[in-house]
C-alpha cells in the first residue's frame, strides 16, 4: 500500500515578534497562508522495522536531520509502530527559503503514516506531535490561514485571504532561521506590523487593504546580513507587484498580484535577478 501527501509552502502575510519568553523562544503573532507550490511525499510500508528515506534533490539530508525523518520516528515510538517505512521526498519547494518547506514535509508525512498504519489520531493530536517537530508543523498540519500565537503552536483558523497570484523569488543564499532570531532584539523592535487591519482586509476581502498591511519584523535583521533581500524587494515593487514581503526568516521574497497581465513581466523580469522564481496561486 502506497500514500501520497501534498506539502505545499506556507507564506507570512505579518510576522510579529512581541517579546522573547523567559523559556528563550519569541513569542509571536503571525498571519500564515498557503501557496500552490508543494512537495509531494509517497510513503509505502516496508517488511523490517526501518525508516528509509529518499529524494530527487541531492542538497537535502536524508538521515535523522530531516524532518521528515524525525516525524516518521517520533510517530513510530509514540505509538509503538514497529513496521518501517520508505518515504520518498520529491522536493519543489526551495530550502532554507522561509516557505516552511521542512515543516510541511514533516506535517506531510505524520498525516500520511497516520493513514498508512491506520492508527486514527485526530487533527488536535498531530498537531501535538507537530509542535516537538518545530514551530511551524502544526500550522503545516491542517493547512489553509491561519493565526499564529505563542511560539506558532496556538493556531486560530481564520477566511482565506482575496484570491491573487504569489510570485515568489529566493536569491542563491540560504538562511538560517536560529541565526535572524538569535540576532534579533524584541525590545528594539520600532515598527511592528497592524495584525488587526490585515485581519479586517482578509475578513472583508479587500485586496488593497492586504497589500497595506503586509508586515514582517524579521526582515530588517535579515537584509542588514543579506543585502540581496532589499534589492529583490526593490526589483520585485519596481515590476509592479501590488504588495511585496518576506516570507518567514527569508531569504524568499513574495509579491501579491491582483492582475495575471502583470504576472508574465513580473516572472520575467525577477529571472533575470535570481534562478528560483515561482508563480503560483494562494491555497484556498
Amino acid at each position: 500500500m502506497k500514500i501520497y501527501e501534498k506539502a505545499p509552502a506556507k507564506i507570512n502575510l505579518s510576522l510579529d515578534v512581541l517579546y522573547k519568553r523567559d523559556d528563550g523562544y519569541h513569542e509571536v503573532e503571525m498571519v500564515m497562508t498557503m501557496v500552490d507550490l508543494a512537495d509531494r511525499i509517497e510513503m509505502q510500508e516496508l517488511p523490517r522495522d526501518t525508516i528509509i528515506i529518499s529524494s530527487q534533490a541531492g542538497y537535502i539530508p536524508l538521515d535523522e536531520k530531516n524532518l521528515a525523518f524525525q516525524a516518521a520516528k517520533l510517530i513510530k515510538d509514540r505509538y509503538e509502530v514497529k513496521q518501517g517505512v520508505y518515504i520518498h521526498l520529491d522536493k519543489k519547494i526551495p530550502v532554507a527559503a522561509g516557505l516552511a518547506g521542512g515543516s510541511s514535509d514533516a506535517a506531510a508525512t505524520l498525516r500520511g503514516l497516520n493513514k498508512l498504519w491506520r492508527l486514527n489520531i485526530s487533527n488536535e493530536e498531530l498537531k501535538k506531535l507537530g509542535e516537538e517537530l518545530g514551530s511551524d508543523v502544526p500550522f503545516c498540519v491542517t493547512g489553509g490561514t491561519a493565526v499564529a500565537r505563542g511560539r506558532g503552536e496556538k493556531l486560530e483558523a481564520i477566511d482565506s485571504p482575496p484570491q491573487c497570484w504569489v510570485i515568489l523569488a529566493k536569491p542563491a543564499i540560504n538562511v538560517s532561521t536560529s541565526e535572524i532570531y538569535g540576532k534579533l532584539v524584541a525590545r528594539d523592535i520600532q515598527n511592528h506590523p497592524n495584525t488587526a487591519l490585515l485581519l479586517q482586509a482578509i475578513r472583508e476581502k479587500n485586496f488593497e487593504l492586504l497589500c497595506e498591511n503586509l508586515g514582517n519584523v524579521l526582515e530588517e535583521v535579515t537584509i542588514k546580513l543579506y543585502p540581496e533581500v532589499r534589492q529583490l524587494k526593490d526589483v520585485m515593487q519596481r515590476l509592479g507587484a501590488d504588495g511585496v514581503l518576506m516570507s518567514g526568516s527569508g531569504p524568499t521574497v513574495f509579491g501579491l498580484v491582483s492582475k495575471e497581465s502583470k504576472v508574465a513581466r513580473i516572472f520575467n523580469g525577477l529571472r533575470g535577478f535570481c534562478k528560483d522564481v515561482y508563480a503560483v496561486r494562494l491555497l484556498t
